[in-house]
């Protein structure tokens, strides 16, 4: 009698636990607008990923869906913005591939990217390209490799320390046994501004922001960072094919929750995103910017995330790269 009692008031007790929560995910979304926190500036690939899909999924959900760019140390910033916001499904951040790499390349980060945050759906993933300025004197690939090996100043810009394209080029030259210079920028935005003026020599960013300015004329593309040509570029090549057998180092872009957020908001917001990658509207968007969308569950998100963080630790620690 008596532990039928107490498992009565355990039952109870757990009960009026979880009836808050509940209520909060049975009111999701009615209590205000939804924040996408994009983690870099405007003018970025991740900024305009976070657009193309906050009006679609604003007139799905009856609610309104602001875009907030939170730029700064590769994503890191806006990242921990959402951690410490309200676990209450109104924040959630968009990240870019950077997100994968953060972990192994800065020590001290303000948040565990596995235990704080949940994967919510992976966007999709596009080859990087290395582009130079319609003025340069680099035609091919290979005439920048033999210009480093010439021991010239070879620099090249990319969104940020620690970016994929800045671990990607670092793997490069050390594959190719030369140096170059990286010269970091705040996000897509301000690389392309400078890279299209020739300011910077060389640019390794994602079709998504690169493409405009190859169609435009005003760049002229290298390489591609996949194993496969790009359907977007088909006629130039994949760094693979420039004597680097295996080289693969795509882009990505991912919703990310706090860990904290109820379970039936994840649940919903998965359903919703993927419903919103399905519209065909939003899929010819990102398809024209060189995007292939990927979508699915949270479990796949998470297994395509970790598995991202564990092949660019290995990248990290064999090359002994360090963030600038």
């Amino acid at each position: 009698m008596h532990a039928w009692i107490k498992n009565l008031g355990l039952t109870a007790l757990l009960c009026a636990l979880c009836a808050p929560m509940l209520a909060l995910a049975q009111a999701w979304p009615t209590r205000q607008p939804i924040r996408l926190v994009a983690v870099f500036p405007p003018g970025g690939s991740v900024d305009q990923v976070a657009r193309i899909i906050a009006q679609p999924l604003s007139q799905q959900l009856g609610q309104t869906v602001i875009v907030e760019n939170r730029g700064g140390a590769s994503g890191t910033i806006g990242t921990a913005a959402v951690v410490h916001a309200p676990a209450d499904g109104y924040t959630f951040a968009v990240v870019f591939d950077t997100f994968g790499v953060n972990p192994s390349l800065t020590p001290s980060m303000p948040f565990d990217s596995k235990k704080d945050l949940t994967p919510m759906v992976v966007v999709g993933t596009s080859p990087m390209v290395l582009a130079t300025h319609a003025g340069s004197e680099y035609k091919t690939f290979a005439e920048v490799v033999a210009a480093a090996k010439a021991k010239k100043n070879v620099s090249f810009g990319t969104i940020g320390n620690g970016s994929l394209g800045h671990l990607a080029m670092a793997l490069l030259g050390k594959d190719a046994n030369v140096e170059w210079t990286h010269i970091p920028y705040k996000g897509g935005g301000p690389l392309m501004s400078d890279a299209v003026a020739g300011h910077v020599p060389l640019s390794i960013a994602s079709i998504f922001v690169t493409k405009p300015h190859i169609d435009s004329g005003r760049m002229r593309p290298l390489a591609v960072t996949t194993s496969k040509r790009s359907p977007d570029l088909p006629n130039v090549p994949t760094i693979a094919e420039n004597g680097y057998a295996g080289f693969e180092a795509p882009a990505w872009w991912a919703f990310l929750a706090s860990s904290k957020t109820p379970p039936e908001i994840i649940k919903r917001m998965n359903e919703e995103l993927n419903k919103v990658l399905k519209n065909p509207e939003v899929a010819k968007k990102l398809d024209a910017q060189g995007i292939d969308i990927m979508g699915g569950s949270p479990e796949q998100a998470r297994s395509f995330i970790e598995k991202q963080m564990v092949i660019w630790a290995k990248v990290v620690k064999d090359n002994d790269i360090k963030a600038d």
